[in-house]
């Protein structure tokens, strides 16, 4: 049985994109890829976008967001560990 991913309401009350289709996914560093579904690479991409921004402009970021961040992440952990590993890890 496969269980069914849905995103978090935080994530879709926010407004962050939802993508329809899926993507393989490469780490630049490991260079190892994994194929993410839409719900996974809509929050593969809020994840990697709110680093970018941890990183470049801390200044912008909120408790809020980071808070967001952190969940996301959690999110990803749990829904596909073997992604997470390969690219978030």
């Amino acid at each position: 049985m496969v269980k069914e991913q849905l995103l978090p309401k935080w994530f879709t009350n926010q407004g962050y994109t939802l993508y329809e289709k899926g993507d393989r996914v490469t780490n630049i560093f490991s260079g190892e890829s994994y194929e993410l579904n839409a719900i996974e690479l809509s929050m593969y991409d809020f994840i990697m976008g709110t680093q970018y921004l941890l990183e470049v402009a801390p200044h912008t970021m909120n408790k809020k967001r980071i808070a967001q961040f952190r969940k996301g992440l959690e999110w990803f952990r749990r829904n596909n560990a073997d992604a997470y590993m390969v690219l978030l890890d």
